[in-house]
């Protein structure tokens, strides 16, 4: 199941980069964050490949070390995805409501926040606020969820509301501002609900589990549960975006596909 989620997310997304990169019309600044939000995802289905490799030995083969990377890198890439899901809702929220365009000075800075912010918060296990350790089955390395002691409560309560809890906030205003707009223009196709449900699907398990870990005992959860995000994102956000859509058709058929000026628009 790993080595799927792993190879898929990784095509899939691969090709929203690679589309984004080499077909002009796509190089715009809302975009971009599309691609950013790709590049999260791709680094999450590395991590995935490699949890899938070790579970293919049985074993963690890369030592102490190896695991704190391991952990370090699929922390900082879990966040950087959440973070952009919040970021392209916001941009379309200005599209769509208030008819302001992104601008690529915006863009850039709102990128490099996202990934300066994500690596702060995920490189603090690793001077000793929280901790990174192998999960249950030792395959693999994460947050040490297990010991839901004093130092990984106060690291976990102000990490989820700066990395989750506001995001989720920001999906799911920004959606349900641009559904009434939509109301109100007449067109019933746009379902606020599906980035947002997305969103839940794909990290609330491991919310849930977090938390829960603050107050019982975590062994009792079964550790294989994974997440599936980077196949999710890639279908809502690249093969969902008529615009991103087209640039990707260009890309691997090189017939060009006329698309509406609006960009980011969402069936």
């Amino acid at each position: 199941m790993l080595l799927v989620e792993g190879m898929l997310g990784f095509l899939l997304n691969a090709v929203t980069i690679v589309a984004f990169l080499k077909v002009r019309e796509l190089r715009t600044p809302s975009n971009f964050l599309v691609f950013s939000l790709a590049m999260a995802d791709i680094g999450i289905s590395m991590n995935a490949s490699i949890a899938a490799f070790s579970s293919f030995l049985r074993y963690w083969p890369y030592g102490s070390e190896g695991c704190q990377t391991h952990g370090f890198h699929g922390f900082i890439t879990a966040l950087a995805s959440i973070h952009f899901m919040a970021a392209i809702a916001w941009d379309r929220y200005h599209q769509y409501c208030t008819r302001t365009k992104l601008q690529w000075s915006s863009a850039i800075t709102l990128a490099v926040f996202v990934w300066l912010f994500t690596a702060f918060w995920a490189a603090m296990p690793l001077i000793g606020w929280g901790e990174y350790d192998y999960e249950p089955l030792r395959t693999c390395c994460t947050l040490d969820y297990t010991k839901g002691d004093r130092n990984y409560v106060s690291y976990l309560i102000p990490m989820s509301i700066f990395n989750m809890a506001i995001q989720v906030f920001v999906v799911m205003s920004s959606y349900q501002a641009i559904a009434q707009k939509f109301k109100k223009t007449g067109n019933p196709r746009f379902n606020p609900n599906t980035p947002l449900k997305t969103m839940l699907l794909c990290w609330g398990p491991y919310g849930v589990l977090a938390f829960y870990a603050a107050v019982e005992n975590a062994n009792l959860v079964s550790p294989k549960l994974r997440m599936t995000s980077p196949i999710f994102n890639a279908f809502l956000y690249a093969l969902g975006n008529e615009n991103y859509r087209g640039g990707i058709w260009q890309f691997l058929t090189g017939e060009k596909i006329e698309v509406p000026q609006i960009e980011n628009k969402s069936k």
